[in-house]
């Protein structure tokens, strides 16, 4: 049991260092690593490239395929593209168990010394994190270093003898334990590392340790492929035709084994040793899957859409209703569509601001949960006419078209930032409010209530000017900025009047008091800047608004 308790420790390491190194890289550069995902989805060779480099930066298949499946949700690549990365990604992680094999166990030490210093003494953010990586890469050498001489007393182990023969009999035995160890490590590279380690000090023979390597292969995505079961079908289909190249590739693979043994030898170990065929068997099968089913991406894509259909919905709020693709070369037609899209963006920004009241009025939880949910509508709904916007043909435009194509950008960025405010910030003010039961005074709630009101006012006169372009509403609009400072300073006002009178609600609830006034505030502000271009272009707005020396 002792030393089952030290190889299972070894093991849980290993996994907990290849996960820091993951998370260090994501958090360091995180957002340049999906910008340039997204960019080298063009096709699917650029594609290809980018699932190994991605793979080899995150040290896994299945973080990059739930990448990839991200950008199919979105929209943002197709079925072709997001294929082609996840045979990338394949082999990439092969690629990252033949750098974990090299001799530089001597290295753990400093990597996780220097990982130490960096993640403890450093300011920067992305060096502490880059540290972090640096500490897990560490572990992982140490860790597989544990596993070798955690392991070595298993080969006296009396059972061993006859299991091995009993499964080396029937490598479909070494397949299915293969696969289970991987879904259980939720990790193909832990999983080849030890089996590699095992053949490394004579446990495993090498027929059967190919065997758990296609296992490992077949499993790799079922974990990914379980965590993404609510997402819709066009993003789980990247698991799924993944786990179709790789089920192809196991199944024509698995006789030939007993030949593909004696060619191992033949290949250059650089003193690994058995323990070096596994590996080169490992990125072998994956380069074969490269080649094979580079040019097959098609068929496997469609392929996949029958076995994983679209979902039938009545309606999905969040999927737009407007945005005809078969527009897009009218640029006319495709910007009143997406003027159509934004005023429903609009209408959702009203329920959200309608909510927070509510929010402030009931103490309802289920409130704050429900105005969540509709910001991330609004952000779906906003990225969604972006997208459809780059896509309009920018030849037959006219000059008021790219004016109107700016407008409506700001339009449902300004919409985008009101959400992210009362989702942010008053809502979070809602659940502080109800978290320590505290009371608005009658004249505070009042105050509130009425500013409340004449804001969804003014977000149906934005809306009106936005589609319009009327210049006096416009005017009415762009008043209201300033209107909506008086009403904040006298509100602001009549609150520390209260406080000084001793009011016990206005003392309880003063910081909230005055952050709500704050908040919706900045939202008139942003609702007031739909009026602007239309001020401008009539010469109504000054540059600046600094009086002259």
């Amino acid at each position: 049991m002792e030393f089952l308790l030290h190889l299972f420790g070894a093991v849980a390491l290993l996994l907990w260092s290849l996960r820091m190194v993951r998370t260090g890289v994501m958090r360091a550069y995180g957002s340049q690593l999906r910008h340039w995902v997204g960019l080298a989805m063009t096709n699917r060779f650029r594609a290809l490239g980018a699932g190994i480099v991605t793979s080899l930066l995150l040290q896994s298949s299945s973080a990059t395929g739930l990448l990839t499946s991200s950008f199919v949700t979105r929209g943002m690549v197709g079925a072709a593209s997001a294929l082609a990365i996840m045979l990338g990604a394949d082999l990439g992680t092969s690629l990252v168990t033949q750098a974990y094999s090299l001799p530089v166990y001597i290295l753990s030490p400093a990597l996780i010394l220097i990982g130490y210093i960096m993640f403890n003494k450093l300011e920067s953010t992305r060096l502490r994190d880059l540290g972090r990586a640096g500490i897990g890469l560490g572990l992982a050498l140490l860790a597989l270093h544990l596993i070798t001489e955690a392991a070595e007393p298993i080969r006296e182990a009396p059972l061993l003898p006859q299991i091995l023969n009993l499964m080396s009999n029937s490598p479909v035995f070494g397949v299915i334990a293969g696969g289970i160890l991987t879904v259980l490590c939720a990790s193909s590279i832990a999983v080849v590392l030890l089996v590699a380690s095992l053949v490394k000090i004579g446990i495993l023979p090498v027929p059967l340790a190919l065997a758990f390597v296609l296992g490992a292969n077949l499993c790799a995505d079922v974990m990914a492929m379980l965590a993404s079961m609510g997402d819709p079908p066009e993003a789980r289909r990247v698991q799924l035709g993944n786990m179709v190249f790789r089920g192809i590739g196991v199944i024509a693979i698995l006789p030939l084994l007993p030949l593909i043994v004696p060619l191992l030898p033949l290949l250059p170990d650089f003193g690994g040793g058995a323990m070096r065929q596994i590996l080169d068997f490992h990125v072998g099968f994956n380069l074969v899957l490269v080649l094979v089913f580079i040019g097959l991406i098609g068929p496997v894509s469609r392929l996949t859409r029958k076995l994983m259909p679209d979902a039938t919905k009545a309606d999905d709020p969040a999927r737009p209703r407007y945005l005809a693709a078969s527009a897009v070369d009218s640029p006319s037609i495709a910007l009143a569509n997406a003027s159509r899209e934004a005023l429903r963006m609009g209408d959702a920004v009203g329920e959200i601001l309608h909510l927070s009241l509510q929010a402030l009025r009931s103490d309802d939880r289920k409130i704050i949960k429900q105005a969540s949910d509709l910001d991330s509508l609004v952000d779906r709904l906003n990225e969604a006419i972006k997208l459809y916007l780059t896509k309009v043909s920018r030849e037959s435009m006219s000059p008021e078209d790219h004016r109107r194509v700016i407008d409506l950008i700001t339009f449902t960025t300004n919409l985008e930032h009101i959400g992210d405010i009362v989702d942010k910030n008053l809502m979070e003010l809602a659940a502080k409010k109800v978290k320590y039961k505290l009371k608005f005074s009658p004249e505070g709630a009042e105050e509130i209530e009425g500013i409340h009101d004449r804001l969804n006012g003014n977000l149906q006169l934005a809306m009106n000017v936005f589609m319009t372009g009327d210049l006096d509403l416009a005017r009415k609009l762009f008043a209201e900025k300033q209107a909506f400072r008086e009403l904040e300073r006298q509100a602001s006002e009549s609150h520390l009047e209260r406080l000084r009178e001793g009011r016990v609600e206005s003392i309880q609830t003063s910081g909230l008091h005055l952050d709500i006034l704050r908040d919706l505030k900045r939202i008139n502000s942003h609702l007031a800047l739909v009026a602007q271009p239309i001020l401008e272009a009539k010469g109504e707005l000054s540059p600046s608004r600094l009086k002259d020396a």
